[in-house]
């Protein structure tokens, strides 16, 4: 099976063209070539259980598979236990769209890492993601855990693998841009820096993790602390670039999902990943 691309949220281009409704967006997508969609709960969980069944209908219908970005506000490893209950809450929130909708994941934050050490961070979230897997067990919904991108965020690699191994339900999300940006001078270049990704997931969680990983993808802007803002694939001095991950995963067959994270420009990107990986392909075959 081939990766999937699509964007996060709708496009500016997809209002340009008098789009009003997410639920038009399946549609437009598939009319564009992609097959992917992450609808945006980043501010929270709004919307009736008609309106995200709508969206899913159309996706459904159109061959666009869905994932949800649940609330931003989320804080795994928060220090106050208020906060962290208040966390389990939204992600029954983000559970309960993504139902409604079919969508077959959430993406989730981890939290910070600021004032505490990150030992006791990754077990903050390891205690907060158990009471939510205990609170809602009968969900066929994964919960995603993503890297992050400010380096005193909770959420390297390593950490997201070390609660991901807790749970079989739980799955890492792997934003590329975000471990980019938390790398001073970035740490995308070649086919084998993005190779390692898969192969630590796969060594770690297992073969299965690594072939079907949903992932983010974007260009950067980033400081001594991290992530700063983010770019469109017109940006030319942060990364990372996608040409060799197209390459890595043709050659090597995984078959991940690509949500395209760029500011404003998510499915003309997504569909120049798309293109890119499709041409590493065909020059693949042609190697052998």
């Amino acid at each position: 099976m081939p990766a999937k691309f699509g964007p996060a949220g709708n496009s500016k281009s997809f209002y340009e063209a008098g789009k009003k409704n997410t639920y038009e967006a399946p549609l437009w997508l598939r009319e564009m070539g992609l097959d992917a969609y992450e609808y945006q709960c980043g501010q929270g969980v709004r919307g009736s259980v008609a309106a995200f069944t709508k969206v899913g209908e159309e996706a459904k219908k159109n061959g666009i598979t869905l994932s949800l970005h649940a609330p931003y506000f989320i804080s795994l490893s928060g220090t106050e236990e208020e906060k962290r209950l208040k966390s389990v809450d939204y992600i029954g929130q983000s559970l309960a769209a993504a139902e409604a909708m079919g969508a077959d994941i959430i993406v989730i934050h981890t939290g910070s890492a600021a004032k505490i050490s990150r030992g006791e961070a990754v077990e903050l979230a390891k205690r907060t993601i158990s009471l939510a897997l205990e609170k809602y067990p009968d969900t066929e919904v994964a919960f995603g855990l993503e890297t992050m991108g400010k380096r005193n965020q909770l959420g390297t690699l390593e950490e997201v693998i070390e609660i991901c191994k807790t749970d079989r339900r739980l799955r890492p999300v792997v934003d590329f841009g975000h471990l980019n940006a938390r790398n001073v001078g970035g740490l995308f270049v070649t086919e084998d820096d993005y190779r390692r990704v898969f192969e630590l997931i796969e060594r770690e969680l297992g073969a299965d993790y690594a072939d079907s990983l949903h992932c983010h993808f974007s260009k950067i802007e980033y400081t001594s602390a991290g992530e700063k803002r983010h770019l469109t694939f017109e940006d030319s001095e942060f990364g990372p670039e996608f040409g060799p991950l197209a390459v890595a995963l043709a050659k090597d067959g995984y078959s991940p999902r690509i949500i395209c994270e760029s500011a404003g420009t998510m499915a003309e990107d997504a569909l120049s990943m798309k293109r890119m990986y499709t041409e590493a392909l065909a020059e693949n075959r042609e190697d052998k």
